[in-house]
């Protein structure tokens, strides 16, 4: 057999579709579901990765029959589609939609659930096999799962496999994390656990292995040696867009730190894994975890930065402040910006500052990690116009221009020795082609077929919980005094630049995509 043939048949094994199995979806009735959730399967079907025998159940408060539920979701994907929807290939998939309506509170739910699934497993061959997903308020999440464990649900038995996703918050801080473990642990084993987290769902992201780990150019130099810091940036360019009860209670690093930014760090400053088994991935990540030096109070004070968006200029319109926003009490001390400095006590990344940010109403939307090489010695230069050589860069860019580019410094053309930076610019889609996602596909599609290793893991959320736990702590004893810090439209407050100002290093320049 030819290499090429060994390629196809390994590619067609990798393509085969998930096994039966019906999806239950408990929060039916909210955006998630229709904005995410229902365009994500439909993208699987498209590609020929659900199976013939699947089906999906809805569950909320809201009463509606099996013909509504199916007739708002066909007016909801031609909303929200990530492509044009096909009308023959979406007729099939919305006969396959079921719909219960009941408390999640209430035990006459789960035996009612029951019944509709020994239904469905009729109708649709789908065999036993049950994903049943979260997308509630986190307050449900106990309730939900011990439902499921006292109604028997959540049982695996011949053969028959039972999996939970949780959607984030996964818990408000470092006893909440633990206590929700521990309960949802009493009912399901880890592995029919799936805590998610879209951002793994995104190509750059899942690249990020088979770029440091796939290439032998990169890993060499993939360590304190050669890279003199790495900046993690996850800008948002809305607001808390009247989701302001939430917000006021959970903040910048609830909210992106403790998960996003700490999921790319992991994967970004991980030691290789022995394979790309789920356990071994995880192992790695807890390992990673681990190493992060512990901040003092002190520390708190000089490696972090809160900051709070006030009135500003977005796309040429005035925006409000944060505390002038709906359900947002008039002198918030909620972070909406948040910069930390972050050391990683090991041998590959000794002295090499990890720099975090993320916030509201920035000057643009863009998630990105960028890795400043060390510059090197500048002697040979010392007789040329060149006094100060440019450092190398090398970006991933994750959203929303999902690529990788590296700057190095090239002679401008011309009789003296002067240097510009240049890029070399790879982009998915001028490489791949186009490929819309919502960012749920490969997640919904690894747990239908009991792939973990893009889900966190009990020790995982601890461990990132203990790491903001100190910063949060501090930020309660001492409210900030000059809130609002920064402008809507602006890249953060004059702190965040003072924080790698004090080690002689600045945040790298993000052009407007």
């Amino acid at each position: 057999m030819t290499d090429a043939n060994i390629n196809n048949l390994t590619n067609e094994l990798l393509d085969q579709p998930a096994p039966p199995c019906v999806m239950v979806i408990f929060g039916a009735a909210g955006d998630l579901t229709k904005r995410l959730l229902i365009p994500a399967l439909y993208n699987l079907a498209r590609a020929g990765l659900l199976p013939k025998e699947f089906a999906v159940v809805g569950v909320a408060r809201a009463q509606m029959s099996n013909d509504e539920f199916r007739a708002k979701l066909s007016q909801d994907i031609q909303k929200f589609a990530t492509v044009p929807v096909d009308a023959q290939l979406w007729e099939k998939f919305q006969q396959r939609l079921y719909y219960l309506a009941g408390e999640f509170e209430d035990t006459n739910t789960y035996s009612d659930l029951e019944n509709l699934l020994a239904h469905v497993d009729q109708e649709a061959g789908t065999q036993g096999n049950y994903l049943y997903y979260l997308a509630t308020s986190p307050n449900f999440f106990s309730n939900i799962i011990w439902q499921l464990g006292a109604s028997g649900l959540s049982r695996e038995e011949h053969g028959h496999w039972r999996r939970v996703i949780i959607e984030k918050p996964f818990g408000h801080d470092l006893d909440s994390a633990r206590a929700l473990n521990k309960n949802i642990s009493s009912v399901l084993a880890e592995n029919q656990i799936y805590r998610i987290d879209h951002y793994l769902g995104k190509e750059t992201v899942q690249n990020i292995l088979v770029f440091r780990f796939g290439n032998g150019l990169y890993e060499p130099i993939w360590n304190h040696r050669y890279i003199d810091h790495i900046q993690i940036t996850v800008a948002e360019k809305v607001g808390v867009e009247g989701r302001g009860g939430f917000y006021e209670g959970t903040g910048a690093v609830r909210d992106m730190v403790q998960n996003h930014l700490f999921q790319l760090l992991s994967m970004i400053a991980m030691e290789p894994p022995v394979s790309f088994e789920a356990d071994a991935v995880r192992d790695e990540k807890s390992k990673l975890l681990k190493s992060i030096q512990p901040l003092t109070p002190e520390d708190v004070l000089t490696h972090t930065v809160r900051g709070q968006y006030g009135k500003g200029t977005i796309d040429g319109s005035t925006v409000p402040g944060y505390r002038s926003e709906p359900r947002v009490a008039p002198d918030s001390t909620t972070e909406t910006y948040a910069a930390l400095k972050l050391n990683i006590d090991n041998w590959r990344w000794a002295g090499v500052p990890f720099y975090l940010r993320t916030g509201k109403h920035l000057t643009q939307r863009v998630t990105e990690v960028a890795i400043q090489f060390k510059r090197v010695p500048s002697l040979l230069f010392r007789q040329t116009s060149i006094d100060c050589l440019t450092p190398n860069f090398l970006v991933l860019r994750i959203q929303p221009n999902e690529g990788i580019s590296f700057q190095f410094g090239a002679k401008i053309p011309g009789p003296t020795v002067r240097m510009g930076a240049v890029e070399m610019d790879f982009c998915y889609a001028d490489y791949f082609g186009a490929t819309p996602s919502t960012g749920y596909e490969t997640l919904l599609y690894d747990c239908m077929i009991g792939d973990a290793t893009l889900f966190q893991r009990a020790d995982n959320v601890e461990l990132g919980w203990s790491v903001v736990t100190p910063i949060l702590d501090v930020w309660k004893a001492l409210p900030p005094r000059n809130f609002p810090n920064y402008a809507a439209g602006s890249w953060g407050p004059k702190e965040a630049d003072e924080l790698l100002a004090r080690d002689g290093r600045q945040w790298r320049a993000i052009a407007e995509g």
